[in-house]
């Protein structure tokens, strides 16, 4: 009678230890996701520099760079 007992109590500290481990992968994930979301949004480009970028690239000329610069400051 009391093996069957202890079987289940033994049994029972797995299926906590899953649903601990299932937990933190979880939040493991969140908060991953959470960083990658921050990063790219840190690297978001300023009116600026996209202008620059567009001169550099030869889309617009100096006489436009430097007007829209003025607009932009």
């Amino acid at each position: 009678m009391f093996h069957g007992m202890h079987e289940h109590v033994w049994a029972m500290g797995w299926v906590w230890i899953i649903a601990i481990l299932f937990i933190i992968i979880v939040i493991w994930f969140i908060v991953k996701v959470v960083n990658l979301n921050n990063q790219q949004g840190s690297n978001s480009k300023t009116p600026l520099d996209i202008l620059k970028e567009r001169y550099a690239k030869g889309e617009i000329d100096k006489e436009e760079f430097e007007e829209r610069k003025k607009d932009l400051l």
